[in-house]
């Protein structure tokens, strides 16, 4: 594995490949990497010839309250996780690097609709720093497919939007949530956690999974349903920032015209902020009585 830290370096050495006919895998992140990282490498192998990962701590994602500074950042320990992994190239780059004049009066790559609600609506900019960043290393990287995890659905959701609408020539290849034994979703935020919130943060994932399940036998009073598992967090120790029901193609609320529900939470515990979604396809409206108008 070589590590590249300009990118210039990372376009010659990838030119070189790409004339060689080698299709390239692209796994973007800010490292402190895990099993749900390294399940994102598995997967970018299985589908192309090279592996690029990058580790990149971007600041323009991060609010004036939030935990830049103390993200944590394993680079070495990263690395070998990646060498074993057999990625080709470690792209990482400095903040001058990415943003050689800064980022006051940097262009900004916006999505709208789908960044303003859920995540966006209580860290406002922070989808606006993801879409950015993301643009930028997918015109350095130039890579036939990037990989990105299920477990923040929104992120996947505007990253896909962005493609779309920007026709740019990058498959996305959304890969499912890592999950610990007891259901939490893999984070690099899980280790904030006390050994008591531990204990009790894998409820996120079995609020969800009931929520589903209620659907899944016919409920369709989702504010109810959204209430109830709200009511539910706050009586473990949770903070919740939402709980949602949403069609899955658009974030929204659910419709006549929806295929796929997303079942989306945020919610602190403690200091940690953690977020997980979970799917379920659905029935014709037909089928499912007041679901228009619940």
């Amino acid at each position: 594995m070589r590590t590249v830290t300009s990118n210039a370096a990372l376009q010659s050495c990838l030119n070189r490949a790409r004339g060689a006919g080698q299709r390239i895998a692209f796994v973007p992140t800010m490292g402190n990497l895990h099993e749900g990282h390294l399940d994102l490498v598995r997967r970018a192998r299985s589908c192309a010839d090279l592996v690029v990962v990058s580790i990149f701590v971007n600041p323009l994602q991060f609010g004036a309250n939030e935990d830049l500074d103390a993200y944590p950042r394993t680079l070495a320990a990263d690395k070998e996780k990646l060498f074993s992994e057999g990625v080709a190239y470690l792209f990482n780059p400095d903040v001058d690097q990415i943003y050689p004049e800064g980022m006051a009066l940097h262009t900004k790559v916006r999505v709208p609709d789908l960044s303003e609600t859920l995540c966006g609506s209580s860290r406002p900019g922070h989808f606006d720093g993801v879409t950015t960043v993301v643009n930028k290393l997918f015109n350095i990287v130039r890579p036939d497919v990037a990989l990105f995890g299920e477990k923040d659905f929104q992120q996947l959701s505007i990253i896909r939007k962005m493609v779309d609408d920007l026709y740019m020539p990058v498959e996305i290849v959304g890969v499912a949530t890592t999950r610990a034994n007891d259901g939490l979703a893999l984070s690099s935020r899980n280790g904030y956690l006390s050994a008591e919130e531990r204990s009790v943060a894998p409820l996120l994932h079995e609020t969800l999974n009931s929520c589903r399940e209620a659907i899944a036998c016919g409920f369709d009073n989702f504010l109810q349903l959204e209430s109830h598992a709200r009511m539910q967090l706050l009586q473990a120790g949770f903070d919740p920032d939402y709980f949602a029901v949403r069609d899955a193609r658009t974030l929204r609320a659910v419709s006549e015209d929806t295929e796929e529900i997303a079942i989306l939470a945020a919610a602190r515990l403690g200091k940690t902020r953690l977020i997980d979604n979970v799917r379920l396809s659905v029935n014709p409206v037909s089928d499912w009585g007041m679901l228009a108008s619940s």
